[in-house]
């Protein structure tokens, strides 16, 4: 696993300035992925943190933050909207993801920062969108899922739908969708020289990541027993006799002859007839179920190896750093002393990197203000009025 050293930034958006207004889950995940790849993003945090860094910790072990730079800054002091105006000035892109008429009313919304910046790219990141009935209200993952229409696709054989951990609103319906959308962004205005905003809602993305089973339902094959829906024995997860798991996902015709015939059941009258006869698989998914319990993951694993009957482990978050695949490709880093995933895509060219380490609260604060030509008097007079947080060089 690849340990990761400071290093001047580099990737395809070397260059790009971008401004983060501190919030939860989408909006931090946008921007790490922009800085990834090499843009400058400055964090503008609170004194007190947010949610997010009050339930899951903040500092070093804040993934989302790593290449960011922090500044501490109170932003419903009069002192401090000329400073973030003139951030927004020299910025390429601004990302915000408070309910819809906040940053109006803290004095930054998109009219008056175009007006300021006309080439500015303004990401708004939201649940339910800018508009629409739903806009003002709350909502987490699993409900923008669910009103997109995805989350029921989830059901375990029919039974109750599934929750997926924050992945299908928050980070790909939600901040992928942005940081798309801000690419795009980018592209365009390299044309017109003009910026515009972004209204990104993490219940239009969830459809989106969805648009396979839209697909299916149209062909008439999502009525509870779809080969993907985990009611085909063929694409489901066992268990094994030491409680661990198994991903099995035997679809093709050519695979699955394959792994019937590992199994020893290429003769069994449950596995001889059509793969596809619906009819079967409650059968077909007991004796399975039977089989995968009688040995530990790692006899199945070894069993399968050498194949491509689809049969992988169902790894744990501890497990997938050590992989000999993951290994090998580098998909894991260690940064702070915290094991997480790498920067992705690879280009290869500009790659990106994870720039540094996640920023101590206001670790960035003197730097930033210091660019933005405020001498050291200035900087203090602020940080006396409660306008900025410094923190001292050798704060840990």
């Amino acid at each position: 696993m690849e340990t990761v050293n400071n290093t001047p930034a580099r990737g395809p958006l070397a260059g790009i300035k971008v401004i983060e207004f501190a919030g939860i889950g989408p909006g931090p995940f946008c921007g790490m992925l922009l800085a990834d790849m090499g843009a400058e993003v400055t964090l503008l945090e609170r004194a007190g943190g947010t949610f997010a860094s009050q339930l899951f910790g903040g500092g070093r072990k804040a993934v989302a933050n790593r290449g960011k730079k922090s500044l501490c800054i109170d932003l419903k002091n009069p002192a401090v909207r000329p400073l973030v105006l003139r951030l927004i000035a020299d910025a390429d892109v601004l990302i915000e993801g408070f309910r819809p008429g906040v940053m109006e009313r803290l004095g930054f919304g998109p009219d008056l920062c175009l007006a300021e910046n006309p080439r500015l790219i303004y990401g708004r990141m939201t649940g339910w969108g800018q508009d629409g009935p739903l806009a003002p209200r709350a909502g987490h993952d699993a409900n923008y899922a669910a009103i997109a229409g995805v989350l029921d696709s989830g059901r375990r054989h029919g039974g109750a739908p599934w929750a997926p951990p924050t992945l299908v609103g928050d980070m790909g319906g939600g901040g992928l969708l942005l940081a798309w959308g801000i690419a795009c962004a980018l592209f365009e205005a390299q044309r017109s020289g003009r910026g515009q905003v972004i209204d990104a809602a993490m219940c239009e993305g969830a459809a989106l990541l969805g648009h396979g089973l839209f697909n299916l339902e149209a062909l008439g094959e999502w009525q509870g027993n779809c080969a993907i829906d985990s009611s085909a024995p063929f694409y489901d997860v066992y268990q094994c006799a030491d409680d661990r798991w198994l991903s099995v996902c035997p679809l093709e015709p050519q695979f699955y002859a394959s792994f019937v015939e590992r199994l020893g059941l290429a003769g069994d009258p449950d596995f001889s007839g059509a793969q596809y006869d619906s009819s079967r698989w409650p059968a077909m998914k007991r004796r399975l179920t039977e089989i995968f319990r009688a040995q530990p993951r790692r006899h199945w694993e070894t069993l399968f190896a050498d194949s491509d009957d689809c049969v992988w482990p169902v790894l744990a978050l501890g497990e997938a750093a050590d992989h000999p695949h993951n290994r090998a490709r580098g998909a894991f880093i260690e940064l702070a002393g915290v094991r997480q995933p790498a920067p992705a895509p690879r280009l290869s060219r500009t790659p990106g990197a994870a720039q540094a380490a996640p920023p101590l609260l206001g670790e960035h604060s003197r730097e930033r203000l210091a660019a933005l030509g405020l001498d050291d008097q200035e900087i203090e007079r602020l940080a006396a009025l409660g306008a900025v947080t410094l923190r001292p060089p050798s704060a840990d």
